[in-house]
């Protein structure tokens, strides 16, 4: 890499979405000198590259990032777009210093700090955060590499709608909340067949004339720890929400157990059952790619060590990852909490490096 021009900061966010600008608001107002390197070259990237019809299964209301509510009806679901602008809008209103068409391609440690290496230049910044969030390497199964070469296939990140799937018969992949609502809304226009591997809970978007998160609140479900008792159990096991098999089956949608085995346009399921298919969308999710972050961070298991996004290494943090902390770590309306919390740990680190704390207390040079 042949960088002409090294920039310095206090700290370098790694991220411009929602957990990236969430932590920009807090670290604005405490005066600190940052950046926020996002790798794509428009804003609110990762929103406006899902699926055309996306709606949020949290309504408006607890959808906001600190600082800005989030505007219109609070009962309402908001549509990709709308959760795209907000966003755009967000960055705007805080003047957060977002730097498009930065992508960081290595981090490394050095001497009392980190140094970013991006194409055409690098950063190098006391303390740095990772808020690359959870949707980052689409995992498509080895089997797919079996799939003829008639047959058409994406990863639910090319699905945009249904005029983007050919004729025929469709198979989706993956029983989480993109696959049934993907899966029930091709079903309005063609034959659609959902394997789903493992059952997930299934429960409603509204209860009792309330929203799901209403009442998630007001039992302490959302604020439950990862390391409480109900938090394990929860981590382990995802939940459909709005969606259903029986939903799913109302909208015209076939189900199917896991697929286990391909050759050419022919699928094989679990029970045995075979289906010939002219599409495969994978609803299968995505992994963590953190190879180009060149410090060790994460265990022999290949999982990150952090305590809340705190790693063990002073002064590099990661916000934005599922149960983080929360069951709503990784979600839009409460990523915030995480973000204030990381921001603190900053300012604390900062006034230690200064030696202006005594006894956990910023002391005010004179």
């Amino acid at each position: 890499m042949n960088s002409t021009i090294t920039n310095h900061r206090d700290v370098v966010v790694v991220g411009g979405g929602q957990a990236g600008l969430a932590i920009g608001y807090y670290l604005a107002k405490q005066g600190t000198d940052f950046a926020i390197l996002e790798a794509a070259s428009h804003p609110a990237a990762a929103w406006r590259e899902r699926w055309d019809s996306l709606k949020l299964f949290t309504s408006a209301r607890y959808d906001s990032l600190p600082g800005v509510e989030f505007p219109g009806d609070p009962d309402r679901y908001p549509t990709r777009d709308e959760v795209a602008d907000y966003l755009t809008d967000y960055a705007r209103e805080f003047d957060l210093p977002v730097e498009l068409n930065s992508r960081v391609r290595a981090v490394r440690r050095r001497k009392d700090g980190y140094v970013m290496e991006l194409d055409d230049r690098a950063y190098e910044a006391r303390q740095v955060v990772i808020a690359t969030g959870p949707f980052q390497t689409p995992i498509v199964p080895p089997i797919s590499e079996d799939l003829g070469g008639g047959v058409v296939q994406m990863h639910s990140t090319r699905y945009r709608s249904p005029e983007s799937v050919p004729e025929g018969r469709v198979l989706v992949v993956g029983g989480g909340n993109t696959g049934f609502q993907i899966a029930e809304e091709l079903a309005a226009t063609h034959e659609v067949h959902l394997a789903v591997g493992s059952r997930q809970l299934p429960l409603p978007q509204r209860f009792l004339g309330r929203d799901l998160f209403w009442w998630l609140g007001r039992f302490g479900v959302l604020h439950k720890t990862v390391d409480s008792r109900l938090g394990q159990r929860m981590r382990d096991r995802d939940t459909l929400i709005g969606s259903s098999p029986r939903s799913a089956r109302r909208a015209g949608v076939h189900m199917k157990p896991r697929a286990v085995g391909v050759s050419g346009r022919t699928v094989s399921f679990a029970d045995g059952s075979t289906l010939d298919v002219d599409a495969v969308i994978w609803a299968t999710g995505y992994r963590f790619d953190h190879s180009w972050i060149e410090i060790p961070v994460a265990g022999e298991d290949g999982m990150l060590r952090h305590r809340r996004g705190v790693t063990d290494v002073p002064g590099l943090y990661f916000l934005g990852l599922p149960w983080q902390h929360t069951r709503g770590s990784a979600l839009l309306g409460w990523v915030k909490d995480d973000a204030e919390f990381i921001a603190d740990e900053i300012a604390h680190l900062t006034n230690n490096r200064t030696g202006l704390v005594r006894e956990g207390r910023l002391v005010h040079a004179n």
